[in-house]
This record gives C-alpha cells, sequence and structure tokens, in this order.
C-alpha cells in the first residue's frame, strides 16, 4: 500500500509462491520476514523501515533517484 501512494512504476514478486526463491531473499537480504523491499538490487527493508522512509519523504526520493 505505501508503494502504491508514491504513484511510481515498481514491481513485486509473491515470494509464498515459491519457497526456493523465498528462502534466497531472506538470505540475500538477512532479514528473515516479508515483505521486504529492494531498490535497484539494494535491500532497504521491511515494512517498518519502509513505512517511516514513506512518512519522511525518503522512500519517494529513492524511487526517483534510482528510476533516473
Amino acid at each position: 500500500a505505501v508503494m502504491d501512494t508514491l504513484d511510481l512504476p515498481y514491481a513485486t514478486f509473491d515470494v509464498l509462491s515459491d519457497e526456493e526463491i523465498r528462502d534466497a531473499a531472506k538470505t540475500f537480504a538477512g532479514w528473515p520476514t516479508f515483505p521486504q523491499v529492494f531498490v535497484r538490487g539494494e535491500f532497504i527493508g521491511g515494512n517498518d523501515i519502509v513505512t517511516e522512509m514513506h512518512s519522511n519523504g525518503e522512500l519517494r526520493e529513492m524511487v526517483l533517484e534510482a528510476g533516473r
């Protein structure tokens, strides 16, 4: 829902549909829970971190910068 409010393009993947990818994502990010947000392949954080970044405008800035 946070990403929808940005009105910017993004992609999602349902990790619950593939156990192998789900396990790999946890290992790659070093983060055991979902959702996980990545920008240009860099792990940004889970729901709490992304919500805070959205609240202070940092998330929108980061996504806009990544699109340039």
